[in-house]
């Protein structure tokens, strides 16, 4: 499979790769996120890599035939009818496994969003895990990791960082993609 995918994305033009270590456990922090295409060729690159990672998706869409198909590509379903909240769920989640990777995309939607949605990093900081840091940049046709983040628990401050890593990439639609620090609300 990890041969394919290499040859899918070279036949395309793209290139995937990493310059850090893959984590034991953490979440994937995916950005920007402005077009549909962003899963296919995120997904196509990590396997291309040879990684799996995982990503959310509602429970409600774990129907026969469709929950065979996303829980083969790494969907985790979310209950959001659960009284305990979906960073708990995932938190919980990462307790279970002893390898885990869950890809999520901080704007949370392919639309102009006022601020990104801290999840990913919630999730992070409760079940003690890295961020690895990855882009899609359309300009240069490349999906690469090359940063792994702790969180601190200062949540401003870290989210600072995260951004500005992500300044300087080339995202599908430019004018969809939101990197305000000052817009993140407590």
């Amino acid at each position: 499979m990890q041969k394919l995918c290499k040859l899918i994305l070279k036949l395309a033009g793209w290139k995937a790769f990493v310059t850090v270590a893959e984590p034991t456990k953490s979440i994937i922090c995916v950005a920007p996120h402005t077009s549909n295409w962003d899963f296919p060729i995120g997904k196509l690159s990590y396997l291309a890599l040879g990684r799996k990672s995982s990503f959310l998706i509602k429970k409600s869409w774990f129907f026969f035939p469709m929950g065979y198909l996303f829980s083969a590509m790494g969907g985790v379903p979310i209950d959001r009818s659960k009284r305990s909240s979906v960073t708990q769920q995932m938190a919980d989640e990462f307790a279970k496994r002893d390898s885990f990777h869950l890809a999520i995309t901080p704007e949370g939607t392919r639309s102009l969003v006022p601020k990104w949605k801290m999840g990913f990093y919630h999730i992070a900081v409760l079940a003690k895990v890295p961020i690895q840091l990855a882009y899609i940049d359309y300009k240069h046709k490349e999906l690469a990791i090359k940063e792994i983040f702790y969180p601190t628990g200062d949540e401003i401050a870290d989210l600072e960082h995260i951004q500005a890593y992500y300044k300087d990439i080339n995202a599908k639609f430019p004018e969809k993609f939101n990197l305000y620090v000052d817009k993140i609300q407590k």
